[in-house]
């Protein structure tokens, strides 16, 4: 359902949801996205967001990762 309303969408909306759902992919219960969803609007309450939130948002999503040293992931 969700691919037949996209098609009404201009390509920039479509885009930005695509890059939300990918984002989310990783969280495992709707209680879970929901949780985040609701953080990440409180975060962006006033139309901008700090460099240590977006460090939380990463972390929240589980997809922030640190540099590769050594060749072990960090």
């Amino acid at each position: 359902m969700l691919q037949m309303l996209m098609k009404f969408l201009p390509a920039d909306k479509q885009a930005m949801i695509q890059l939300a759902m990918r984002m989310v992919a990783k969280l495992d219960t709707p209680q879970e996205r929901q949780a985040v969803a609701e953080w990440g609007i409180r975060a962006f309450a006033d139309g901008k967001i700090s460099v240590p939130e977006w460090g939380e948002l990463g972390g929240k999503l589980g997809i922030l990762t640190g540099p590769k040293r050594n060749g072990n992931g960090g």
